[in-house]
């Protein structure tokens, strides 16, 4: 019950388990988790949220052990709340409930509901025999792939080529809860100093990478001393590699003159705030990028908040006709569009909504947009690559490509393809533990001239 709060337990659980269903019927009809969530009214968000993620992370079960119960798929909605109730209540030791209570209040669910209240008496002579047959039922589903790991077969499968040695750990980390880390603002305080701060309101976390806090216990983020203020911002120690990884042995500028960083997929503006943070004294300018219009605001809120400045411009990154005033960029950071399959922990949908077919869309996407950005930088700039995917479609084989196209381009020590992982340090980067982290994939590279 590790992502549930002592807050979801007030509503009545019917109510709560409606709701859930409501959200994973959205979600397999292709709504973001994030947005189906966000539909919830605010009282019950937080209680609804935690059961959902619960239901994402066992829902590869829970459609199993259906297609055991019924010979029929029900309606969407009735389908829904059934597979929310058996992912709740396959495995007691780890429910949130008793196994009973969930049955019982899943078939008051759909009793209340219009939408479902035809199939209250289907739900519940499922749900019996569920309770009555449960252990071999659960046998029955063992050796099933997706049952087993709670990912689309063709995610299993890709991991497996992608990954030989470590594909089973993967899909175990991604049905994991992933920790709350946050990166500390070096221009207004030093983690030891913030370390510090956490101790005295009684929070616990431990120094991660060169700026990170890694926290023993998630808090909203109204909690945290000094966010408010702009002393930090929640971003995994995976993501932080980027801002050293571009920033750290560039070149400094010539005297009177700023450094050019583009941040060409910008939003929120984590990393480039991180940019903008780590440059510390050295005069740098930061265009961040955003082809969303609504989502670029989100960078100029995450930027006043920190007490930063950068030029944030409305544009596709892999138009620069539209938006480059010709003059080269010292560093380029390209966080290109990815399938997001090394954020699953903390966004557990995004296996149910990614088709195999978007790999192959992406990575065309972002070929485009490095070989757009590439002449964009100077001689002896650098351009750092990285993606949130575990795929070598969206990383190692993308830059192998890349590399064979542009004799002019040359490969410096990065990271590669980070797993999902708690604890160890990480290749590429010996003395930067980073602690329990998300999948990524990171390639610097570094303009010669021809």
């Amino acid at each position: 019950m590790s992502d549930l709060s002592e807050s979801s337990l007030s509503p009545p659980l019917w109510r709560q388990l409606q709701l859930t269903a409501q959200a994973l019927a959205a979600i397999r009809a292709g709504t973001s988790g994030t947005v189906a969530f966000e539909a919830i009214e605010p009282a019950m968000r937080p209680g609804v949220q935690s059961l959902g993620f619960q239901v994402l992370r066992r829902l590869g079960r829970a459609e199993a052990l259906r297609r055991h119960l019924a010979k029929r798929t029900p309606p969407p909605p009735a389908d829904a709340l059934l597979c929310t109730a058996l992912a709740l209540a396959w495995e007691a030791e780890s429910s949130p409930y008793e196994p009973f209570t969930l049955v019982d209040q899943a078939v008051e669910a759909a009793k209340r509901n219009p939408v479902t209240r035809a199939q209250a008496s289907f739900i519940n002579a499922c749900l019996r025999r569920f309770l009555r047959e449960r252990d071999e039922l659960v046998a029955a589903t063992e050796k099933e792939p997706v049952a087993q790991w709670n990912h689309p077969r063709w995610w299993i499968e890709r991991l497996r080529r992608d990954h030989p040695r470590e594909w089973q750990r993967v899909l175990a980390a991604d049905n994991q809860q992933a920790p709350m880390t946050l990166r500390v603002n070096r221009r207004k305080t030093s983690v030891a100093s913030y370390l510090l701060a956490l101790k005295s309101v009684g929070l616990d976390g431990r120094a991660v990478g060169d700026d990170g806090v890694q926290l023993r216990q998630a808090k909203p983020v109204q909690q945290l001393p000094g966010f408010a203020d702009g002393e930090v911002s929640v971003q995994d120690a995976a993501a932080q590699l980027a801002a050293p990884l571009l920033l750290d042995g560039l070149a400094a500028p010539a005297p009177g003159t700023m450094l050019r960083v583009l941040d060409a997929c910008a939003a929120p503006g984590g990393k480039t705030a991180h940019l903008l943070e780590r440059a510390g004294d050295m005069p740098i300018e930061v265009t961040a990028l955003e082809v969303d219009a609504q989502r670029s605001r989100r960078i100029g809120e995450t930027l006043a908040r920190l007490g930063l400045q950068a030029r944030v411009v409305v544009a596709d990154a892999g138009r620069p006709a539209d938006w480059w005033d010709g003059q080269p960029f010292d560093a380029i950071l390209l966080d290109a569009p990815c399938t997001a399959s090394g954020i699953v922990r903390r966004h557990p949908d995004v296996r149910w909504l990614r088709r195999e077919s978007d790999t192959e869309q992406l990575a065309l996407q972002q070929a485009m947009l490095l070989a757009a950005l590439w002449p964009l930088l100077k001689p002896g700039g650098r351009l750092l690559y990285c993606t949130c995917s575990v795929f070598r479609e969206e990383g190692a084989h993308q830059i192998e490509a890349f590399l064979a196209h542009n004799t002019d381009a040359r490969f410096k020590p990065s990271p590669g393809h980070l797993l999902p992982q708690s604890g160890g340090n990480v290749r590429g980067v010996p003395d930067n533990d980073l602690g329990d982290h998300d999948g990524f994939f990171y390639a610097l590279l570094e303009k010669h001239a021809r």
